[in-house]
């Protein structure tokens, strides 16, 4: 971050009770909605939210899932029964496996 984007860079205020305003062009930028719940990683060197995954809303969206949750029981499963089988190419020999 250079010197420059440091004092344009938006911030906000810790409230008594530790809430924080998040600036709307982030909200707006995030697709953050009023109800939405973040997790916060304790564990990162900087302040880190991240959107939490609902399930059921996946369902809602994706329409197939509620009449056949099997489906959705993992996404390469769901993929290979929506999409059929994919032959992906080999690993070279030098390549790991993470």
């Amino acid at each position: 971050m250079t010197y420059l984007s440091y004092i344009s860079a938006m911030r906000a205020k810790i409230t008594s009770k530790g809430q924080i305003t998040i600036p709307a062009r982030v909200r707006r930028k995030l697709r953050l909605h009023p109800g939405q719940v973040l997790e916060f990683d304790e564990n990162a060197p900087f302040l880190k939210a991240v959107k939490v995954f609902d399930p059921q809303a996946m369902y809602e969206t994706i329409g197939c899932c509620r009449e056949t949750p099997e489906l959705a029981e993992s996404s390469e499963e769901w993929l290979e029964a929506t999409r059929g089988r994919v032959q992906l190419p080999k690993k070279k020999k030098n390549e790991h496996s993470d």
